[in-house]
């Protein structure tokens, strides 16, 4: 047996420089497309260097290579409910469920409650797609038109409907920070997403208190009619129900009653299709480009939107936008991004550079609240250096697993953590894609918009002062 030597902290440093070396000239280089290819290449090339510095410290490539495939068979139950989520956002489209979520979503917008409606309106929007891009992208742009027409301040909008994508966004099994934040730390979806609510319950009443308090203070009247061009796009193309709301209520009852993620979502994807052919049969043909044979055409239809791209034409650009799905297709780049994480971090894993580096860290962090700060500052740190949100919640996921269970924290803690403070900052920060994305669709500088963005300034403080208070922190023998 080799004698292997335990990395020292520089060295255990040095393959995350070298990520985020790689990382920032990725952004440089490809802006907002380097989630798509360039950070997976960064995060494999990175691993490669780390393997190269573990052959040094004494280890073996076959070691080496069972790091790597036990990293990523604890993220493969993730990656299945990756899979299962783009079926279902794709038969939800073509069924009409998201459709009605919107459309009804749009209902409650009032003129004398604007920003608190947009905030409302955006976190429906963001729920049902699993999306704050495309809730910005669509509903967003739409929402900033009127807050224009009524003669309120840019940023003040954009920090209502910012603040409402976010809270959607992370909390939708949709969304797939809101997957990965618990593949990193070792739960599961519908236990992160509960857990998640004890911190994102209070802090988006806060954002809806202050935008219902400034709103109020507010004379303005709006034209309303963009949203009213949404709803008539919507309406020309599914037939409404209300009883369209029953699957998400299926699916709802079967998180609630504990069952497992991966079957809960099925049901709901199978009770998508169902409800396509029963509420909206003047799609189905078209979907799937077969006019001569009802039951073949139905068939076609319903797995196409499961396993590729899925796109309603309205005539309304901004409603177009809106009305796609990837589908289990759509998801194949969140999954590439997942296995290259699990990649890298295997290899500093199975090296013990992991470990050294969050040890150095826990050194400084003597009680649960100021572990969960020292994972909230890293988090943000690596949305500023690193430019990219998946890249703050893979990495110091991997860092501080080891760290919560040997302080004998459940992991929901972590990804709590993770996704308090790595998802909603992201988009505080120019230079993050995600900060550079919703300035260039909302129109809106990224300064401009950030001191009104209260429900993402709160959630990273509302999950320490959880900590520090030791309020819902739950422990691994529970």
């Amino acid at each position: 047996m080799t004698d292997k030597k335990e990395p020292s902290f520089i060295l255990s440093l040095l393959p995350l420089l070298f990520l985020v070396l790689l990382l920032v000239f990725n952004v440089i280089i490809y802006s907002g497309d380097s989630s798509y290819g360039p950070n997976q290449i960064a995060l494999l090339l990175s691993a490669a260097f780390a393997a190269v510095l573990s052959l040094r410290l004494g280890f073996t490539w076959l070691e080496i290579e069972k790091a790597i495939v036990k990293s990523i068979s604890s993220a493969m139950a993730a990656i299945l409910i990756l899979l299962m989520i783009g079926a279902l956002s794709g038969t939800w489209l073509i069924s009409g469920i998201v459709p009605a979520m919107i459309y009804y979503g749009l209902e409650i917008l009032n003129p004398t409650i604007f920003l608190f409606a947009a905030c409302i309106v955006s976190a429906v929007v963001s729920l049902a797609t699993g999306s704050s891009w495309s809730t910005a992208a669509t509903v967003g742009i739409a929402l900033i038109g009127i807050g224009k027409a009524m003669g309120i301040h840019d940023g003040l909008v954009a920090g209502a409907i910012i603040s409402g994508a976010y809270f959607g966004d992370k909390m939708s099994p949709l969304s797939d920070t809101t997957n990965l934040a618990p593949a990193m730390a070792g739960t599961n979806l519908f236990t992160h997403i509960r857990y998640m609510t004890y911190t994102t319950g209070p802090s988006i009443s806060i954002a809806l208190i202050i935008f219902l308090i400034w709103g109020l203070t507010l004379d303005a009247s709006a034209d309303l009619n963009q949203v009213a061009s949404v709803q008539e796009a919507i309406q020309t193309k599914f037939n409404l129900n209300l009883a369209l709301f029953i699957v998400p209520a299926v699916v709802i009852f079967l998180i609630i009653k504990k069952v497992p993620a991966l079957p809960a979502l099925l049901v709901g994807s199978l009770f998508g299709g169902v409800s396509a052919l029963i509420f909206q049969p003047h799609l189905i043909d078209t979907i799937s480009g077969i006019s001569d044979d009802s039951l073949k055409s139905a068939y076609a239809a319903i797995l196409k939107a499961m396993f590729t791209d899925v796109s309603i034409t309205t005539g309304n650009t901004t409603v177009d936008e809106l009305l796609t799905s990837g589908g289990m297709a759509g998801m194949l780049n969140t999954i590439w991004l997942i296995l290259s994480a699990m990649v890298f971090g295997g290899v500093l894993e199975g090296a013990g550079m992991l470990k050294r580096i969050a040890s150095e860290i826990v050194k400084l962090a003597h009680s649960t609240g100021s572990l969960v700060a020292s994972t909230a500052a890293t988090c943000f740190t690596f949305n500023v250096t690193a430019s990219d949100q998946y890249i703050a919640i893979v990495v110091p996921g991997r860092m501080f697993s080891s760290a919560y269970k040997e302080r004998g924290l459940a992991p929901e803690n972590l990804s709590r953590t993770l996704e308090d403070s790595g998802t909603v900052t992201s988009v505080l920060i120019p230079w993050n894609t995600c900060g550079a994305y919703q300035s260039s669709v909302l129109g809106v500088a990224t300064l401009a918009y950030l001191p009104y963005c209260f429900f993402n300034l709160v959630s990273p403080f509302m999950t320490i002062l959880f900590a520090y208070l030791k309020i819902k922190i739950r422990k691994l023998e529970e």
